[in-house]
């Protein structure tokens, strides 16, 4: 019985790192140039070519709206307005980064 109870426990363990093995990350540069580029990417590596792109104001209005290229960044004009930038994967998958901490 206790060989039992710790093989479930260690069935239980190893599946921790799965449930959060894929994260989504993204990060933004001022180019200094009036654009910015952000670079996007998942905690277990892979790739975020294709992941939908916002580039919205502070009340929800989509300024902009693009796709990860194929080497995982997103480039574009700075707004002139306040903004934030959304990184799209899905509703598990989703990072907002407000513009006011882009720094180059």
């Amino acid at each position: 019985m206790p060989y039992k109870s710790l093989f479930l426990s260690l069935i239980l363990f190893a599946a921790v790192p799965l449930v959060h093995a894929h994260r989504a990350m993204v990060l933004c540069s001022d180019n200094g140039d009036n654009t910015i580029t952000c670079q996007g990417g998942f905690s277990d590596g892979s790739s975020a070519a294709g992941v939908t792109m916002r580039i919205e104001s502070t009340d929800n209005r989509v300024l902009m709206q693009g796709r990860m290229g194929e080497d995982s960044e997103f480039t574009f004009e700075k707004p002139r307005t306040s903004f934030v930038v959304v990184f799209d994967a899905g509703a598990d998958h989703r990072v907002t980064l407000p513009g006011r901490q882009i720094t180059r």
